[in-house]
C-alpha cells in the first residue's frame, strides 16, 4: 500500500509540474487579465466623466439660482459625454501604443 501512495504522489507531482509548465508557456492567462483591467479602466473613466459633469450641472440648476433648470444639466451631460468619449479614445490609443510584455511572462 505504501508503494501505491508513492506512485500516486509521483503522479500528482508530475501533473502539477505539467500544469505549471502549461501555465507559464500558455497563451495569455496574464494577457487576458491585463486586457480586462484596461477595458474596465476605460469604462470607469468614461462613466466618471459623464456622472461628474451631470452632477455639476444639477448643482448649477438646483443651487445657483440662475434659472437654467434643466438646461445646465443637459448641457453639461452632453459635454461630459464628449469629454468621456475623448478621454476613452486617448486611453485606448495609449494602451494600444504600449509594447506588450506578454511574451516575457
Amino acid at each position: 500500500m505504501a508503494d501505491d501512495r508513492q506512485t500516486g504522489k509521483d503522479e500528482l507531482d508530475r501533473r502539477i509540474a505539467d500544469a505549471k509548465a502549461a501555465h507559464q508557456h500558455g497563451s495569455g492567462g496574464n494577457a487576458g487579465a491585463r486586457a480586462e483591467s484596461r477595458g474596465w479602466a476605460i469604462g470607469v473613466e468614461f462613466v466618471g466623466a459623464v456622472l461628474v459633469s451631470g452632477f455639476i450641472g444639477w448643482l448649477i440648476d438646483s443651487y445657483a439660482g440662475l434659472g437654467t433648470k434643466p438646461f445646465a444639466m443637459i448641457a453639461l451631460l452632453i459635454l461630459g459625454f464628449a469629454a468621456g468619449t475623448r478621454r476613452a479614445m486617448q486611453t485606448s490609443k495609449q494602451f494600444d501604443a504600449e509594447p506588450d510584455s506578454d511574451k516575457k511572462d
